[in-house]
């Protein structure tokens, strides 16, 4: 089969193309540009386009069978007129390209963000109230209005399904890292001595990857699948990572309390430098998030997410051979820990 894959260069991206690759597709690799030192890989054609141009799209999607549409700009600001186009403007012109391509099915990677985390309450699922609020960040509220783009598209004739990752971190990963990776790193390498508690549900960027093909074999047309993984405090996240790389990592746990007293001054001066994790958003994310239920996912979709803990001992395996991460000797049970595979179907998504 044929499918295609916008932001084929992207962390999700790179690892859904293995994972096509191993099921034996051809793969179109949609991306705004080429990788810098990418070689030519056997069933994959790469076609840099803008997904805001409706002819580039519409060329690169004929003859596909699925497009898999990932492209959106993470960002935790609150206004960020680009980030709203992308993610927006960018799925209806992906979405018309595709019906007008003749695509038999488009699956659409949005976020757990498109659904409101403070109003949820203790757990969230496909029937949560969703991130309309002027009050959130533009992301989640652009990822929202990109799946009534999408939808609007459906209501016309395009198949699709709508899948909702939560937080995805794991190998493989290149630089620059993803936000979680980088940040799981730089901890590990004690450059963030302290870290505040608070937690969310991380996903394996490979289970990611099955699930979204999952929801193309046999997900419901217009139906959104929450894909997550399992809750966890950051810090906690942060210390394993580290002490599989045989590291100490995070020393101290800030109450969450200490940080939302003294945020009016932290954020600015994290602005200064042109970050955006220190933010009354960040903030948020980590206090304001329940427990995600993926059931939906697990029985029309037969998905079943790995243990944090597979996750944790690959990624840090990862950043050793990648050379991102030099082990250290701080914990010799890590050190001689033994080094689980990668492989996109360590955890296969059964049929159901």
């Amino acid at each position: 089969m044929k499918v295609a894959v916008t932001g084929a260069n992207g962390f999700v991206g790179t690892n859904l193309v293995d994972l096509l690759l191993l099921d034996g597709h051809e793969v179109v690799a949609i991306d705004r540009m080429v990788p810098s030192g990418g070689e030519a890989r056997s069933g994959v054609s790469a076609v840099v386009a803008d997904i805001l141009d409706p002819d580039a799209m519409r060329a690169a999607l004929a003859g596909v069978d699925v497009v898999y549409h990932l492209v959106a700009v993470i960002t935790l600001a609150h206004r960020n007129d680009h980030a709203w186009r992308i993610n927006t403007e960018g799925v209806r012109v992906v979405a018309e390209a595709a019906l007008d391509a003749g695509v038999t099915r488009m699956v659409h990677c949005s976020s757990i963000h498109s659904f409101d985390q403070h109003a949820a309450g203790d757990q969230l699922d496909e029937n949560s109230l969703r991130s309309v609020s002027p009050d959130l960040p533009v992301y989640d509220r652009s990822k929202y209005a990109g799946e009534q783009e999408l939808r609007a598209v459906i209501d016309r004739g395009l198949d699709a399904v709508i899948c909702n990752p939560t937080a995805v971190f794991g190998p493989t990963d290149a630089a620059p890292l993803s936000r979680i990776n980088g940040i799981l790193r730089d901890a590990a390498r004690g450059r963030v001595p302290a870290f505040i508690r608070g937690g969310f549900d991380f996903v394996d960027v490979r289970d990611v990857a099955a699930g979204l093909v999952a929801a193309a074999d046999r997900g419901r047309t217009g139906e959104n699948y929450l894909i997550g993984g399992h809750y966890r405090q950051l810090v906690d996240l942060a210390r394993d990572t580290a002490r599989q790389c045989g590291r100490r990592g995070p020393i101290v746990a800030l109450p969450l309390s200490g940080l939302a007293a003294i945020m009016p001054l932290v954020e600015p001066i994290s602005a200064a430098f042109g970050s955006d994790l220190l933010t009354r958003a960040s903030l948020a994310a980590v206090t304001s998030s329940p427990r995600v239920d993926c059931s939906k996912a697990a029985d029309e979709l037969g998905y079943r997410p790995r243990t944090t803990e597979d996750t944790v001992r690959d990624l840090a395996s990862h950043f050793v051979s990648a050379g991102q991460l030099a082990r250290g000797r701080s914990s010799r049970a890590a050190s001689t820990a033994p080094h689980l595979s990668t492989d996109v179907r360590a955890t296969p998504v059964s049929a159901v």
